[in-house]
């Protein structure tokens, strides 16, 4: 017997569940001991495997008294982000492939339709839920069928204005369609804005309770007989209830509201689903959760234990590794804040994620976390902008994807000078298609007066950080990928680089290897194992991508007869793309070979598999080479 078959022992509950049905089976002492081996069987499969374990954790209770009522996969949970579905996937009949979550050839780490047909709707950005729900339920009423539709979203997520946007259109619903608002003050750091500020007011508020029981108090003490009073009193009742009901902003959207309610109180959760369940009209269920609940460390730290890699000794960073991009990204910022006054720092609820913890310690003014809101970041930016700020944005290449029309409409078409740093470009791993960010190069070297450029290192992102509030005339893109900087000085100094301007890194003859950001650096290495079979190729160092450096690309077109682009972004419409249409323009009569991500999204699996996977390794890049040059 293995051990993990003898660890699935120790639990008594768990291995009869294979499906929902099965909960069905289950009694109340029973669901409760479901909910304790639910909560320990991630703790102990994603403290192996890494992954999102505090959301989660979160909406354990939740998550088994959804399935509990629900008559699912009929009816239809819609989840948001899908990162808090841990849970969602081991009670569809996913209890072992969670074992491998996130890992090359795995399960994914969040909803994926072709894995589960429970997984009704994909996932992995925030604020989808209830805009895909309000298609499903709209469907079914063109139908008439009569599943019920049920989407799950968290507070953070409500920053986002595509949750407003799917709420606006609740009311063309006509029948049964409930909202499940997890409340837990967080999205992956501490919740900013109005709508958490309103949400907090609401759990912390007894005012409508009160007045509720107060009232209703009252009319009990009235005699049998005066139903004329008690229907008035009712009726008051609900007319006053506008002045000082929490719910009233969910009501104004037709929703009827319910809560707040405890959202680890398991029977609570069952018998208020079961009572709201066929309801035919919009219902709002407020529900509070912890998130992290059932692991201390996570707890007290629900940011850092939002999502964790792999808790074993051979996974612990070296002391003497350097530091990954978004640390040196945080202490320039840091060295920004103090030399450059006038720039201010933003984000969307990504303050950790983009290294600017210490920042927004230190300069508590120049610091805006506008939440799970990419659009407004950008537009926001703009306003600043405008005003005599210098912003730098600090967003997911994956979730620029968003502000698209904002970066054309609201920055570059006004040629205003903003900074956009995107960190996690190229493959980030485990995360999977939902969080690579294969496309930003292709998608903001269309847009006009855009400058774009990447680092090979901490150093060179700080010259390209100083050059970009230098220059005033243009929006000023840089990316680079979840990967460690290579070298980094704190103590360095900032060199202002020539815009366009490109590094001839290494001569050789022949064949000319123009390479982007940190493929620089895989590009040496590959150059190593070239010489192995005396193939000594030129190397340069595109740290700019728009502009280009024309100059240096027509001295490489005149000594060389083969070009080898490599950059970790999509080749459709990526930086190899625009070299050989340029040179096509030219007229220039040599070759060129682009390396990159292919067109198709690559799943999810560690950053290093993923690169070997597409030929974005030493080896894989030598060996293009290599038949590049026969």
């Amino acid at each position: 017997m293995t051990n993990e078959t003898e660890q699935m022992h120790e639990y008594k509950i768990l291995p009869r569940i294979d499906s929902p049905a099965d909960l069905k089976q289950l009694s109340e002492n029973e669901l409760l001991l479901l909910a304790a081996e639910l909560r320990r069987y991630i703790i102990e499969v994603v403290q192996k495997t890494g992954g999102h374990l505090a959301p989660s954790l979160g909406v354990i209770e939740l998550t088994i008294a959804l399935h509990y009522v629900f008559n699912t996969p009929i009816d239809k949970l819609v989840w948001d982000v899908g990162h808090q579905a841990y849970g969602h996937k081991i009670l569809t009949g996913r209890r072992e492939a969670i074992k491998t979550i996130r890992q090359y050839g795995g399960i994914s780490g969040f909803c994926k339709r072709y894995e589960s047909e429970y997984d009704t709707f994909g996932a992995g950005h925030a604020s989808t839920s209830i805009s895909a729900a309000v298609g499903m339920a709209l469907a079914r009423d063109v139908r008439n069928s009569d599943e019920r539709i049920v989407a799950i979203i968290g507070d953070g997520s409500l920053t986002g204005g595509m949750a407003l946007e799917g709420f606006n259109n609740v009311c063309n619903i006509k029948g049964q369609f409930l909202v499940v608002l997890n409340d837990n003050k967080m999205s992956i750091s501490r919740n900013v804005g109005a709508m958490s500020q309103y949400l907090t007011r609401i759990i912390t508020s007894p005012r409508y309770l009160n007045f509720k029981n107060q009232v209703w108090n009252s009319l009990t003490l009235l005699p049998k007989g005066t139903s004329t009073l008690r229907k008035i009193g009712r009726k008051t009742m609900e007319s006053l209830k506008n002045f000082v009901a929490p719910g009233i902003l969910f009501e104004e959207f037709g929703f009827r509201y319910f809560g707040p309610v405890d959202g680890h109180d398991l029977p609570a959760l069952v018998a208020t689903l079961d009572n709201i369940k066929n309801l035919k009209y919009p219902v709002l269920l407020h529900v509070i959760t912890q998130k992290g609940r059932g692991l201390a460390q996570a707890e007290n730290d629900p940011t850092r234990y939002h999502g964790i890699g792999p808790q074993t000794g051979s996974q612990k960073t070296a002391p003497d590794a350097p530091p990954q991009f978004l640390e040196a990204f945080g202490k320039i910022a840091c060295e920004m804040g103090t030399k450059k006054l006038d720039t201010v720092f933003i984000t969307a609820a990504m303050c950790d994620g983009t290294g600017l913890v210490d920042y927004r310690a230190r300069f508590p003014d120049r610091y805006f976390d506008v939440g799970i809101a990419e659009e407004h970041a950008v537009t926001f930016a703009g306003g600043l902008c405008v005003s005599g700020f210098r912003p730098v944005v600090a967003i997911y290449s994956t979730f620029m994807q968003r502000a698209f029309d904002q970066l054309i409409h609201d920055i570059a078409l006004q040629n205003l000078p903003v900074i956009f740093v995107m960190d996690r470009a190229g493959l980030v791993g485990e995360d999977g298609p939902t969080h690579h960010g294969s496309f930003d190069l292709s998608y903001v070297s269309l847009i006009p007066d855009v400058i774009i450029a990447a680092p090979r290192n901490g150093n060179e992102l700080r010259d390209l950080l100083f050059t970009a509030y230098e220059q005033k005339e243009h929006p000023f893109v840089i990316r680079y990928p979840k990967d460690s900087c290579v070298a980094f000085d704190e103590d360095g100094e900032a060199k202002i680089l020539k815009i366009g301007e490109w590094e001839a890194v290494r001569q050789g003859k022949d064949i000319a290897v123009i390479s982007v950001g940190v493929m620089t650096n895989v590009a040496e290495k590959a150059l190593q194992i070239l010489a192995a079979d005396n193939i000594t190729p030129s190397l340069y160092h595109a740290r700019f991508i728009k502009p280009i450096d024309e100059a240096m690309l027509k001295d490489i077109a005149d000594r060389h007869s083969v070009i080898v682009t490599i950059e970790e972004n999509c080749l459709r419409g990526g930086f190899g793309n625009f070299i050989l249409s340029y040179i096509t323009e030219k007229n220039w009569t040599l070759k060129v070979k682009s390396l990159g991500i292919p067109d198709r999204f690559i799943e999810h699996g560690s950053r290093q598999l993923l690169l070997k996977e597409v030929g974005l390794n030493a080896e894989g890049i030598a060996a293009a080479i290599k038949k590049a040059a026969v």
